[in-house]
């Protein structure tokens, strides 16, 4: 198979090559994705090449470079990645940049974000055999990703150390949910993490639901996908929440226990699907 240029290549161009990838989009090589559009006008002007999605509240801003990438390119693909987000926060976003050559230079500049912005690079080569043309996408750069399920963030306390983090009247609010919770979670127990008081059960984590106590309040957190509906009824019961796409949470703050009391069975019915979400139900 001999190797060609994509973009000295009189018979191939940037439409075939995005047109191939929009209908074929596991060839990248990134998961199950699913095509949504491609050209998307940009609100700022200029048009995104591609956008994926992914069963995980997953966005991708893909944009294709023939040739080797440069400095432009680099900034339009960042420059779309951060309009998306603003546009849609609720998903989980992250800048793709396919051309046929990573530069160092590229390299260089990626590195001054020190990890900032979530970018995956893929370097394109294409082969011909006989009339054929093959492209094989190869990940030179992943994302980022901060992980929550680490050494150190599992780091096992106990509970005088949140009592010290904390309060011991707040762990007593944390108490009278979790006692709340066990009527239809029954056999779980509080595991004490550096950072959360999780759950466990006959020793296994299974964090469908978490706490993290403040001194004044705590957090409420729930594993779930994103959910408009469920953000319009928090809001109409008073509760403040806020939704991390990253890590499928809901963060509901409860400044006592009699706040998941009054909101029990709006707060319960998102426990259990947190609990189906996570394969946690018997």
């Amino acid at each position: 198979m001999e190797r060609i240029s994509l973009k000295n290549s009189p018979e191939i161009n940037e439409d075939m090559i995005q047109k191939y990838i929009f209908e074929n989009p596991a060839v990248i090589g990134l998961g199950d994705l699913t095509a949504l559009r491609r050209e998307k006008v940009q609100p700022a002007g200029g048009r995104l090449d591609m956008l994926f999605a992914d069963d995980d509240d997953g966005r991708y801003e893909v944009e294709i470079q023939l040739g080797a990438t440069d400095p432009s390119h680099i900034i339009r693909t960042i420059e779309y990645w951060d309009s998306e987000k603003k546009r849609y926060p609720q998903y989980d976003h992250c800048a793709v940049i396919i051309a046929e050559e990573i530069t160092g230079r590229f390299m260089n500049v990626i590195s001054l974000f020190n990890g900032s912005i979530p970018l995956i690079a893929l370097q394109m080569s294409a082969f011909r055999n006989g009339c054929d043309v093959s492209l094989v996408f190869t990940k030179v750069i992943d994302r980022v990703t901060f992980a929550t399920d680490d050494d150190e963030v599992n780091e096992v306390t106990d509970r005088v150390y949140w009592e010290k983090k904390s309060t011991a009247k707040m762990l007593k609010h944390v108490d009278t949910v979790f006692d709340s919770i066990k009527e239809y979670a029954p056999g779980y127990e509080l595991k004490y993490n550096k950072f959360y008081i999780g759950l466990a059960i006959n020793g296994v984590a299974k964090n469908f639901v978490s706490f993290r106590p403040k001194k004044n309040y705590m957090y409420l957190v729930m594993k779930a996908p994103a959910d408009d509906k469920a953000e319009e009824e928090l809001e109409k019961a008073g509760l403040e929440s806020a939704y991390n796409a990253r890590w499928r949470e809901r963060n509901i703050r409860l400044n006592s226990s009699s706040d998941y009391m009054k909101n029990k069975e709006l707060l319960d019915g998102m426990i259990k699907s947190a609990m189906q979400y996570l394969n946690a139900l018997d």
